[in-house]
């Protein structure tokens, strides 16, 4: 898969939670993760048991102005608005930084306007944290990877995946303008 994805929260208060969110970012492959006016210890908790603070890179902001991503990265924040679109419609941007919300709250006013992007998982009510973040996660792999498509009916074998080709280098002919 092209491009690449990173994971963070702004102002959450559980480290716990945060902990399961980076290590299910690290096991997803994660390129780097981040919090934002969070709890000190949150990404450090001992609910990350693959301790992703060492194995990608981690940054912490103490707040949204502080905050730089990557040139030509997408922040995508994840917030049960009305406005946000849902995520089984949404296409996932090649380069792209995805921000949740703190638990009993929502992504500060500051980070609503720096997201490019707003999604929703087609919930009732909100879920936890790291729940959202394995389902966003999942979401991107399926519709970005070279994954077979789903057989259309019960019992039916999944179609065989496409395999990557390489083309060879393109040559103009002379006299054609291309």
């Amino acid at each position: 898969m092209r491009g690449y994805f990173a994971i963070g929260v702004e102002g959450v208060s559980k480290p716990m939670n945060v902990g399961n969110l980076m290590r299910s970012a690290h096991a997803f492959g994660a390129s780097f993760v981040f919090t934002v006016a969070a709890h000190p210890k949150a990404g450090r908790a001992p609910s990350d048991t693959s301790k992703t603070h060492s194995q990608v890179p981690f940054y912490r902001w103490l707040s949204v102005e502080e905050m730089v991503l990557p040139t030509d990265c997408s922040l995508v924040g994840v917030e049960l608005l009305d406005e946000a679109v849902d995520l089984p419609s949404f296409r996932h941007p090649a380069r792209a930084a995805y921000v949740f919300g703190p638990e009993r709250g929502t992504l500060s006013p500051a980070m609503l306007a720096r997201c490019s992007q707003t999604i929703k998982i087609p919930t009732t009510f909100c879920i936890n944290v790291a729940t959202a973040g394995s389902i966003v996660m999942y979401d991107r792999i399926i519709s970005l990877g070279n994954y077979a498509r789903r057989p259309t009916m019960t019992g039916q074998d999944p179609e065989v995946a496409r395999k990557h080709v390489r083309g060879g280098p393109k040559q103009r002919r002379k006299g054609s303008e291309a």
